[in-house]
């Protein structure tokens, strides 16, 4: 054997799918000091027992195109390499056996068609028709996508593997990483079986391996394994090869040709872990012991569907083990502990559907250091504090799988390893009817249930349980005052002589302002996109506090720290768990607050936009007048031992002005009516400010130096390609979501990124992006005669692009 060259630019450790896809997209792109090690020899972990569906749609665009670039590489690279895929586009069934289902596939087909997927909706005979052994008696109706398919995953990725060679990569098998060196933060080498090779970059693809192998690197990659059987039958009279695969999710299984015959497999409701201590390092082209028990209540499932199982002959139950995530979401991106160390992992059973495209956008990332559009779905960056321990992220795994095939409900919540992280104020407000949901492991009061309200979510996919409770909330807030825990925020601090010039880098607004003054502001990547939108308070000449969503807790601290100037004197400080945070909105909120403080707070006193300390029922508090719901009032930030003292002082004074609590839910429906914008839904980092509508909070004018801002002055000479917009329906009874198609004069021109109901304005409210490619401004989108495609119904809705609720700000500056 030759011997491992002493360094490369890229190091990719694992030779499944999605490993040899890297790099045979680095190849392609020019890369060719790429080295892959693979422990043993290629596909021998999980890509050789995988079952090779490959489905497209999700409900991101973004994840749903990343699929839909496995699809466009399958095609052709048989051709390209000259060996056999085992691709054939053969099109993909979904069932529907009740009316709920049925609603959830009438939405998913409605999702694809914005997406720009072609998906029909078929009756029960029409989808037995394109697969005839079906029994359809309960089916009621089914979505057929044409694009969809089947591949074989070892053949494909032998495939992708003689592809990278060609383009120069280097692949060595039976070599295994027994160390990785980090240097000042950074990837510097891996220490192998057969020698030391220093690189730039390290990628870590290798599958249920990755957890231990970040370990070694210091990073925490949340995943486990979990058992995954389905079965091989001999062959069957009117098996085909031209069958399409078939989902049966009320069944929670499903099926595809194979050589005559049927794969048949499921998601059980009762999934077994593997390798709880860590998987065996000499686990290879292995399977683990038929588990007929576990397996056959799933079997029984299908003979209802496919009678013809019922006489077929059993070649084999394959039962192997796959890596699972908590959220049902595969893992990509560089890891916000060390620099140029990437990961493309945990693909939940679709690692052959996402193999393809997964590995053009690891390719992207690795080489720009970006990714080629936003994947926030996936992004490694989404986890935080409580997916590091690997008991919790087993239990929420677990779950997660179990999930796979059950209904989709919107705002549906996980159950699994709950309570964990909880505010000072949560038994108290679990006393008063909070119905709590989880993110981050924080837990968040949701809603709260009023006499007669069962304290707990029942989902819908029209009008929830919570609606009621929602709406009272909403209307409190608006008429009266309301006060929210939202202690989940994340909390950090910018410090040092060079926080001024550090933050005025990296935030598109201006920073650089008076201590007490509060900044909305985004910042943004080099092309003009928006990675984080947060607010920035400066506390002194020296010290900044930075606000922002429970969610983003490791994506912006991420992101900010690695964004200040190396030559600035600034550090950046996790502080989320030093304060609670007491929201108090509502035209009634200076009265309360006023009760139980010396502090002048009247509109001259403490302005809109400004902060300071403030004694607040004797705890030191740093009152924020801020607003996300569009009411005067403020985010009192209070040190954690006083959350208590505070929270019983505003409730005693908020009693006479009809003080309520309220959760997430009215706060969603709240910041619908007012526009404000949700990173992750309305914006991100494909949006720059122009496009969402927020080029007011931008500093163009001043010239002052910022990160995107010569890519902002290069697009304002070009028409904007899109543009945010909102949308109302005149009839209560429609059910916004997001992802309805957007039609503008009959024509498809985007989807809703969300949608919801407006209480105040008695409306279903949505936002989404118009879109043209020769240019949109207000006057385009305000000239159009718009529909929504909900569910395939059609429905007349109405553009906005001043909000519906309060749009001079009126409620907020009193």
């Amino acid at each position: 054997m030759t011997e491992l060259p002493a360094s490369a630019k890229v190091v990719i450790i694992g030779g499944g799918i999605v490993g040899c896809s890297t790099a045979y997209h680095l190849g392609k792109m020019g890369w060719s000091d790429v080295l892959l090690l693979e422990r043993d020899r290629l596909t021998s972990g999980s890509t050789w027992h995988a079952a090779g569906l490959v489905g497209q749609l999700r409900t991101s665009a973004n994840i749903t195109q990343l699929l839909g670039e496995s699809v466009k590489l399958y095609k052709s690279l048989e051709e390209e390499t000259g060996l056999a895929t085992g691709w054939r586009m053969n099109g993909g069934l979904r069932l529907a056996c009740t009316p709920d289902r049925w609603i959830e596939v009438k939405r998913q087909a409605t999702t694809a068609r914005s997406f720009g997927l072609e998906m029909q909706l078929l009756t029960p005979k029409e989808a037995q028709d394109l697969w005839p052994l079906m029994n359809v008696d309960d089916v009621i109706g089914a979505a057929f996508l044409p694009t969809d398919g089947q591949a074989s995953p070892s053949d494909i990725t032998q495939a992708l593997a003689r592809g990278a060679r060609r383009n120069g990569v280097t692949i060595r098998e039976e070599i295994s990483v027994e160390s990785i060196e980090v240097e000042n933060g950074k990837v510097k080498a891996v220490v192998t079986s057969h020698g030391r090779v220093e690189c730039e970059r390290l990628v870590i693809c290798a599958g249920l391996w990755s957890r231990e192998l970040g370990k070694l690197a210091g990073v925490n990659i949340p995943l486990s394994a979990v058992q995954h059987q389905y079965i091989i039958t001999e062959p069957i009279d009117g098996v085909s090869r031209g069958l399409p695969t078939v989902r049966d999710p009320d069944r929670l299984t499903y099926y595809k040709e194979e050589v005559g015959g049927l794969v048949v497999g499921g998601y059980e409701p009762n999934p077994i872990p593997w390798g709880v201590g860590g998987p065996p390092k000499d686990f290879s082209f292995q399977l683990l012991e038929e588990n007929w028990d576990h397996f056959t209540p799933t079997l029984e499932l299908t003979l209802g569907r496919v009678p013809a199982l019922e006489t077929a002959g059993i070649k084999q139950l394959i039962n192997g083990p796959e890596s699972f995530t908590p959220d049902g979401n595969f893992i990509l991106g560089e890891a916000p502990e060390v620099k140029n160390l990437f990961v493309g992992c945990g693909f939940n059973a679709f690692g052959i559907a996402a193999g393809g495209g997964a590995g053009m956008a690891l390719a992207e990332w690795v080489a720009k250091g970006w990714p080629p559009y936003d994947l926030w779905p996936v992004d490694i960056r989404r986890f935080g504090a409580n997916h590091h321990d690997t008991a919790w992220v087993r239990t929420r795994t677990l779950e997660a799988y179990a999930k796979h095939y059950t209904m989709a409900w919107p705002s549906e919540e996980h159950d699994s390893g709950r309570p964990l992280r909880r505010s000072p104020l949560y038994d108290r407000l679990k006393e008063r009817g909070a119905v709590f949901g989880e993110k981050l492991g924080w837990e968040r009061p949701n809603w709260f249930a009023g006499d007669g309200d069962e304290a707990r979510d029942i989902y819908s996919f029209t009008r929830p349980n919570w609606t009621a409770a929602v709406g009272r909330e909403h209307a409190a807030c608006r008429e009266r005052v309301a006060l929210f825990d939202q202690t989940s925020f994340a909390k950090f601090m910018m410090v040092g002589r060079d926080a001024e010039r550090a933050l005025s880098w990296i935030c598109a607004n201006d920073v650089a302002k008076p201590v007490g003054s509060l900044v909305y502001t985004q910042m943004l990547n080099a092309r003009g996109g928006i990675e984080c939108d947060l607010t920035v308070m400066r506390l002194a000449e020296d010290r900044y506090y930075i606000i922002t969503g429970t969610g983003f807790a490791t994506h912006d601290f991420d992101w900010i720290s690695k964004a200040i100037p190396a030559d600035c004197d600034a550090h950046l400080l996790d502080v989320t768990s030093s304060r609670a945070v007491l929201s108090l909105f509502g035209p009634r909120a200076r009265d309360v607050l006023q009760a139980v403080t010396d502090a002048d707070v009247s509109n001259a006193g403490f302005p809109f936009g400004t902060a300071r300390t403030i004694s607040v029922a004797g705890s030191p508090t740093l009152a924020l007048r801020v607003t996300y719901v569009g009411e005067l009032g403020w985010e009192l930030h209070v040190p954690t031992e006083f959350a208590l003292t505070v929270y019983e002082a505003l409730m005693a004074a908020g009693e006479p002005h009809g003080i309520a609590l309220a959760g997430y839910r009215a706060i969603e429906t709240l910041r619908l009516e007012k526009g404000y914008r949700a990173w992750g839904a309305e914006i991100g980092p494909d949006h720059t400010p122009q496009m969402a509508g927020l080029g007011w909070a931008v500093k163009l004018k001043s010239n002052t130096p910022f990160l995107g801002r010569d890519a902002l002055v290069e697009a304002a000479a070009k028409p904007l390609p899109r543009l945010l917009a909102g949308f109302t329906v005149e009839d209560p009874e429609v059910t916004l979501l997001g992802r309805e198609t957007i039609l503008r004069d009959g024509k498809r021109v985007g989807w809703l990124a969300s949608g919801g109901f407006g209480f105040t304005v008695g409306k279903p409210i949505g936002y989404g992006y118009v879109r043209d490619p020769a240019g949109v401004d207000a006057a385009y989108v305000m000239a159009g005669d718009y529909e929504l495609d909900v569910a395939g119904e059609i429905v007349p809705v109405t553009p906005f692009l001043k909000p519906p609720y309060d749009p001079g700000m009126a409620r907020i500056k009193g």
